[in-house]
């Protein structure tokens, strides 16, 4: 069994990444707790550090949530087994959106979105292409470009800055999310600037996240990373200068044409009356 302490830094450290994973990756980990010492004391100090771990992904947060009302061992496979299988369950919903010769543009990496997106090409045949901006500063959207050239999808790889520049080319935006709340999408940094962007081009911005990622929580927090992942290699030059690292933004619904998660396709409208 491995202990709090690694399971904590392995969501910390991002060697877990998304907000599903990181809700799969906390929800093991209490199920062997539950296993030895059942839902008591140890049971809830070990979701308060998990929950403090990633605290913008609220996913976690919205499942240890369910446990509370229903403490029991087939409450939390039964949220295990629907974080594996949501992805397959929106991705019917492709050929609604995605159409044949699509251009899409994606942003960091999303298993969810990357369950849509494959599934218009492997399912429903779709002759797509895909840009993935590189997501800076841990180059997640490297780990889309490969996945999606490994399902054969044709895919290029451009650096954020250069969003603007290739939006012209694209058809659709399609993204993943951190949290759903009635401020926006909340997502990798730098997804407000692609839906800006996508928004004064008139071009559709579609979110993919299941319905674990509404966020009613009160109080909510952007995290912010450490300085050495945007200053790794010029921190010594870098004497006297404060850097910020916040690791999520808003972007506005007005930016955002639908959601689409496990129940069905929703324009930004109806999600937000969901609200």
């Amino acid at each position: 069994m491995k202990t709090l302490q690694r399971v904590t830094r392995d969501i910390k450290e991002f060697k877990v990444q998304g907000a599903n994973q990181i809700a799969l990756h906390g929800l093991s980990f209490l199920k062997e707790v539950a296993q030895k010492e059942r839902f008591g004391n140890k049971f809830k100090m070990a979701s308060r550090h998990l929950e403090k771990a990633r605290p913008t992904a609220v996913v976690l947060h919205n499942c240890i949530e369910i446990i509370k009302s229903e403490p029991s061992m087939s409450t939390i496979d039964s949220l295990i087994d629907v974080l594996r299988t949501v992805g397959k369950r929106e991705a019917i919903y492709s050929d609604k959106i995605i159409g044949n010769g699509s251009k899409i543009i994606t942003y960091c990496h999303s298993g969810e979105a990357m369950s849509f997106i494959k599934h218009a090409r492997t399912i429903h045949k779709k002759k797509i292409s895909v840009i993935a901006c590189r997501t800076e500063p841990l180059g997640q959207g490297v780990t889309t470009a490969k996945e999606l050239a490994e399902a054969k999808i044709p895919v290029t790889l451009i650096d954020d800055n250069a969003i603007g520049f290739f939006i012209k080319d694209v058809d659709m935006v399609i993204i993943g999310a951190d949290a759903l709340r009635k401020e926006g999408v909340i997502n990798k940094i730098g997804s407000s600037l692609l839906a800006q962007a996508a928004y004064n081009a008139s071009k559709p911005f579609y979110v993919v996240a299941n319905s674990l990622k509404i966020d009613k929580r009160k109080a909510f927090q952007i995290e912010e990373r450490p300085p050495d992942e945007i200053s790794k290699t010029i921190r010594k030059r870098l004497q006297g200068i404060k850097i910020r690292n916040p690791a999520f933004d808003v972007t506005p619904w007005r930016c955002v044409t639908g959601v689409i998660n496990e129940n069905g396709v929703f324009s930004a409208k109806q999600f937000v009356t969901l609200l």
